[in-house]
């Protein structure tokens, strides 16, 4: 997608401790009736949503929950309806954006006026390679974590991706908290990304080794 190409508005889907990355696609069930409506209109227009977080995971404590400033606007890029009018939907990440208002409708979701001034970078295509010896080493205390939590990672097969579609895809199925996964959202450029996972990582690893329960 071109900057000439890019929305001054779009709808947005506040998800609690999910967000999304440019160049990565995740699967989304879409049940709840005002993000069907959502993803209809969207399927008529551009395909264009945003991904956002709300700033408190207890949603259902707030009407209309406060949203995080930054998220992620992906394209619909397939499409299926089930027997039950529910959606199944692959989104991929195209570009971060930064909200700049809320527009009232009499839409059942939320529509955003929004600015991507800080994220063009996330446009450019350029691929950094990157050994798997070197995948590895950064991301051993990574790998344990995951490990530890039940997660289960190809590290061969993300040798074959970017270095960026590779931090990524980590960052964005990290069992890290919601105000985690948005400072690395957030992140300027994928070298602070890489370094603030480290930092998190840092924390993690530091709990760990303090944590004297018997498991």
């Amino acid at each position: 997608m071109k900057k000439i190409d890019l929305p001054r508005e779009i709808p947005v889907f506040p998800l609690s401790n999910f967000i999304i990355f440019p160049k990565t696609t995740v699967p989304l069930n879409i049940f709840e009736p005002r993000y069907v409506d959502m993803i209809n209109d969207s399927m008529k227009k551009d395909k264009l949503i945003g991904m956002i977080q709300p700033k408190s995971s207890q949603e259902e404590n707030f009407s209309v929950p406060e949203l995080h400033q930054v998220g992620c606007m992906g394209k619909i890029v397939t499409f299926k309806e089930n027997e039950n009018n529910m959606f199944l939907i692959e989104l991929k990440g195209i570009i971060r954006f930064e909200i700049e208002n809320e527009i009232q409708t009499n839409k059942k979701y939320r529509l955003c006026k929004i600015n991507f001034n800080k994220f063009y970078d996330d446009l450019d295509d350029k691929k950094e390679s990157i050994k798997f010896s070197d995948l590895e080493l950064i991301f051993k205390d990574l790998k344990d974590l995951f490990e530890k939590r039940g997660f289960i990672i190809n590290w061969k097969a993300l040798e074959k991706q970017s270095l960026s579609e590779i931090i990524n895809a980590l960052a964005m199925a990290s069992p890290f908290t919601l105000e985690e996964k948005q400072v690395l959202l957030e992140a300027e450029n994928l070298k602070s990304r890489k370094s603030k996972i480290a930092d998190i990582l840092t924390t993690y690893t530091f709990d760990n080794y303090n944590n004297k329960t018997i498991q």
